[in-house]
Formats: C-alpha cells, structure tokens, sequence
C-alpha cells in the first residue's frame, strides 16, 4: 500500500558557498532517500547570496528563487526552515533572530555566533517552540550532537575531549609524519584549502574552543562563559617539541578538554602531548574525533572528517530531517535553558607537564631548575639534556634545550614555577609547557 506523503518541508538556504552547495547536493542526489525516510519532499524555494552575479559552483536548485534581499528572503510565505551557513556573528545572528521571530525553524553551522551569544538565541527558540539545530557546527559530519543530546542523555557526563579543529591536526600531523616546521605545514594546509588566508581562529584554539563551549552546553547543561576558558593555540609548537613528545613516547595534538569535578567545571584547548598507544594520538590529516566518558556507558570515541562541502551538508540536512519529521524541539538537550558553571580554580586542577627550556650548558643549571620545582611542589618524572637534531640540522650554539615530564602537579604551581624560571640567568627563552593526557582518561 503507497504511504501518503506530508507536504514538501520548504527551506530558504542563507549562503551558497561551501556548505550550502554541499547541502543542495545532498538532497539532489538523495530524494528518494530523503522521502524514504521522512515521509516527505525537501525542496529549496530560496537561496540568499551577497553578490547575486557571482559564479556558482553547483547549479542553482530547480524552482529556487535567488535575492540579495534579507527582508524578502525572511518574510515570503513559501518557506518553513531557515538554513543560516554564511558564517559570521553580526549578519547571521539578526537573520537569525528574525526568522525565530518569524515562527520559521532554524538550522545553523555558526559555531561561534553559538558559543558566544548561544543563550539569547536558545531562549527565542524556545519561548517559540522552533527548532534551532546545530549539528554541523561541531565537528563537520560527525554527528555527535544527536549523540550527546539523545544517545547519552541518560548517563552522567563525567569528561570529554577531543580534536576538533581539523585545520590544527592536519599542521601537527605534517610536522609529526614530515618533520615540517609550523610556518611550512600551514602553508601546506593553505594550499590544500584546509587554512584560511588569516588562519587565526584555527591555529590559536578559538574554533575548538567554540565547539568546546558548544559539548559543555549539550553535555552538562550549563553556559562556559567564553572569556574564562583557557585557549592555547599550536603556533608556538616547534619540530623539537615534536620529537621530544616522540621520545617521551607521545604525540602533540591540539585537544579540546572537559571534566566535571566535584569544585566545578574544568575546560580548556591546548597542545597536549597524548601516549602514541591512545586512540587520539593516531587521528591524522584533517580529521576530528571525540571522546566522552558517561557512568553509565564508559568511554565513547567518534571519529570523521571535521569539515568539507557534503560531510558538513550532511550533518545539516539531519538537522533538516528532524524538522521534516515533525520531531518535538529539543535545541539544547534540556528541559532548561543553560545556567551559568561552576568553575573549578586552577589551584584544584591537576595534570602532568611537558617543559621545554632552552638553557646555557653550564654546570649547575640541573640544581637550579631542580629547586624552582621543589619550591613550586613539581615532582620531576623524566627529564632529557640533549639536542635532538630535526632535519640533520646539527647543533651549533652553546644553548641545550632541557625538556622535562613532570608528575602530576597543580595548573597553577606550574605557571608560578615556569615565572620563576625566566629569571634564571642561564634559561635564555621563555619556558614553554603543554599538558599531558592523564593516563587515566575517565
């Protein structure tokens, strides 16, 4: 017997570059799937663009309406869900708000204009009863929004963490695999389309961090405020750290971390060094992965390409679905709309450290550095007083790099410590530390 079908879900799709054409892709060549699986069309009545006369990479849809004009695009009757991938924090939220005040659904990639001003956005659509899906905000085709706000919603959030900026990874996997510096493995992934011309947000954390803020809210339920977060970028990674790590038995990798403590939340994006027998530590090129640890289910670990026209297409028409299926709002995974967190003080937060100095090979530098850590509570593990040679580029001046792995020892004894430091006559740079991944990743 035929299924009758519902009427046509009608989109207006904002941005037609990258994400947009992958979406306009996805349905073209997937409507019997789509049908077969909601009951229904998916057409695009309306496409949004700044420059109307630009040259498209993908053919207009069929029926498809193009304007340049906000209030036009916002307003017609023909359309049901408002698909907002042009990116940005001014333009997009205005659109946003005034299609949630419109009474039409919402689907965004904006994981910045989300993490920062997220709560304002969240309240409309609530107070409207309208979706505001975010899938392909996280993560590009990982669909580890659905995962958090569903599949884990019955089990404890106790951590999580992550790559989640494939940009990073792909430079830290070059420098890794190749010996690359960092300014030349960015070039690389510029020239592969993986980095921007001004790759800023990528190589210094702040789009990890955006998505970091992003799984705190769908994971806890709470608001991180952006500014208390502790972001730090890869741009001061050199190969030698990379094979220091490597002779310590570990990999960098710009990672995204999460722990709830009994004092409060913990949360930052670092270059990490991760043990090359973890899963994390093998995630090459420009993929992402995520793993969440619940009490009730123990570790989970998702993995895939982080970006790119039909991964990140992808993870919006599921947003698109959902709506399409009639499925209840379920924006934020909460009844509630988030509260503020409790923050955890550096002082109750603990790691293990990876410190590189560079010092004058003269005797007694070991019995200096040796007392600062004493002094700062910092019980040494390993500690290497060698050049290690990247690229056969011997070593030519009087200078010794002396890299040290700390036991665990407090975030805040360590930043003290490393101050300290400076002042010794013979460390001739500023120290650099990284944490390390906990043997215990629970």
């Amino acid at each position: 017997m035929a299924v009758q079908l519902l009427p046509p879900l009608r989109l207006g799709l904002a941005g037609f570059g990258t994400v947009g054409s992958g979406l306009v892709r996805i349905l073209a060549e997937n409507r019997e799937n789509t049908i077969a699986r909601t009951g229904r069309e998916i057409i695009i009545t309306s496409v949004l663009v700044r420059d109307k006369n630009r040259a498209r990479a993908v053919p207009l849809p069929e029926g498809a309406a193009l304007t340049d004009d906000m209030e036009a695009f916002i307003n017609t009757p023909d359309v049901d869900v408002i698909v907002e991938v042009i990116g940005g924090t001014t333009t997009a939220k205005e659109l946003i708000q005034r299609a949630l005040a419109a009474g039409k659904h919402v689907v965004t990639a904006n994981k910045a204009l989300l993490a920062e001003t997220g709560n304002e956005l969240f309240a409309l659509a609530a107070e409207k009863n309208l979706h505001l899906g975010f899938e392909a905000s996280i993560c590009g085709g990982i669909p580890i929004v659905e995962t958090m706000k569903h599949g884990l919603a019955s089990s404890s959030l106790q951590g999580l963490m992550g790559i989640l900026n494939g940009t990073s990874n792909y430079i830290l996997s070059q420098m890794t695999s190749k010996g690359l510096s960092f300014e030349v493995a960015l070039k690389a992934a510029q020239e592969k389309g993986y980095a921007e011309a001004d790759p800023t947000f990528d190589i210094e954390g702040i789009d990890a961090a955006h998505k970091l803020a992003l799984l705190i809210r769908l994971g806890w339920g709470v608001e991180f405020p952006f500014d208390k977060m502790t972001i730090k970028g890869i741009s001061q990674v050199l190969p030698e750290d990379i094979e220091y790590a490597r002779a310590f038995g570990y990999r960098i990798k710009l990672i995204a971390y999460a722990k709830n403590h009994p004092e409060g939340l913990e949360a930052s994006v670092s270059p990490t060094l991760v043990h090359e027998t973890y899963l994390l530590s093998r995630v090459g090129d420009a993929y992402n992965a995520v793993r969440v640890h619940g009490d009730a289910v123990g570790s989970l670990f998702l993995h895939g390409k982080g970006a790119g026209d039909l991964p990140t297409g992808n993870s919006v028409a599921a947003d698109i679905f959902a709506i399409a299926r009639g499925s209840i709002p379920n924006n934020t995974g909460f009844c509630s709309l988030p509260k503020p967190a409790k923050l955890i003080s550096n002082d109750a937060v603990t790691s293990p450290f990876y410190i590189r100095l560079s010092m004058k090979d003269r005797p007694g530098v070991l019995r200096d550095v040796a007392a600062i850590m004493a002094q700062h509570n910092i019980s040494i593990a390993q500690a290497i007083q060698k050049k290690i040679s990247v690229n056969d580029q011997p070593d030519t001046d009087e200078c010794v790099p002396f890299t040290i792995m700390t036991h665990d020892a407090r975030v805040s004894d360590v930043e003290k410590a490393l101050a300290a430091l400076e002042y010794i006559p013979t460390v001739q740079q500023k120290p650099v530390s990284y944490r390390v991944m906990a043997k215990n990743l629970s």
